[in-house]
């Protein structure tokens, strides 16, 4: 593997950029949890995970480079996040898959190469890998739907125009048009089929463990955990100090907060308890 400022080598993968798949951490494009995303790219779900490296061959064709050093690949991860260069080169030995395509939309592309395209196929190749179409609505979509409204949370939080659990009110635009429809904040009063379905499920979770990365936990300020859970049909993210946002299948483009309420802190503390956590 080689990095974009090199000299072009034919044998060579130019590295663009890379994401971990393990169970407390995939992209949930790819499923609902972390078996179905080892099933989307062919793989098993061993708990160790994989890192997918995402990059150019020399004739610029898109190619994910599937590794087992899962510690590589994250050092690398973290260390551009901080703006920090590093030469993500695993070894040859480490390689599990080369997969044609790209999973994930990719911004940028390898200079002095083609533009980014689908390797030309040959007789037995898998069919080449490609983001979700994003004018369409469906499981991938709601999604990344649900993980935008985790890594922006304040924003989507603002807008809902519930009291928060401290007291304070929410400032800023009005609420989304199903706010209040959802301010009761229980599986019961006002919601939907659909959410209280996905609520339903989301508990049985509690009591029954799901698949890996069915719900997954990270940090959140204040001692706060986020909670990401995904069922059939439906995606939630939720704080553990505060409300929820659930996404279906069956409402497009719709992002229903669910206000706190008796019952959300209880669910919300038994899926804590279930979650994987990052290492």
């Amino acid at each position: 593997m080689a990095g974009a400022e090199e000299a072009v080598d034919d044998d060579a993968l130019y590295v663009l950029t890379a994401v971990l798949l393990t169970p407390a951490q995939f992209p949930s494009v790819l499923g609902d949890d972390y078996p179905a995303a080892c099933g989307a790219l062919g793989l098993e779900p061993y708990a160790e995970g994989y890192g997918l490296v995402l990059g150019q061959d020399a004739d610029g064709a898109r190619w994910t480079v599937v590794v087992d050093d899962v510690s590589l690949v994250a050092v690398a991860i973290a260390s551009w996040d901080c703006g920090m260069e590093y030469d993500l080169s695993p070894d040859e030995r480490s390689m599990v898959a080369a997969l044609p395509g790209w999973p994930l939309a990719v911004a940028v592309a390898a200079p002095n190469l083609p533009s980014p395209h689908d390797p030309a196929p040959e007789e037995g190749d898998r069919p080449p890998l490609a983001p979700p179409d994003t004018r369409r609505w469906g499981p991938a979509q709601r999604r990344l739907g649900a993980d935008e409204i985790a890594l922006q949370w304040a924003q989507w939080r603002e807008q809902t125009g519930l009291a928060r659990p401290d007291g304070a009110d929410s400032a800023g635009a009005p609420g989304p048009s199903r706010a209040a429809e959802a301010g009761a904040g229980t599986a019961s009063g006002g919601l939907s089929e659909g959410v209280r379905r996905a609520l339903g499920e989301a508990r049985a979770y509690t009591e029954s463990a799901p698949p890996p990365g069915r719900v997954r936990s990270s940090f959140a300020p204040g001692g706060a955990r986020t909670i990401r859970a995904d069922g059939p049909g439906w995606s939630m993210v939720a704080r553990t100090d505060d409300i929820a946002f659930v996404l279906l299948d069956e409402e497009p483009g719709e992002v229903i907060p669910v206000g706190r309420g008796p019952e959300l802190p209880g669910l919300l503390e038994g899926l804590e308890k279930v979650a994987v956590h990052p290492a």
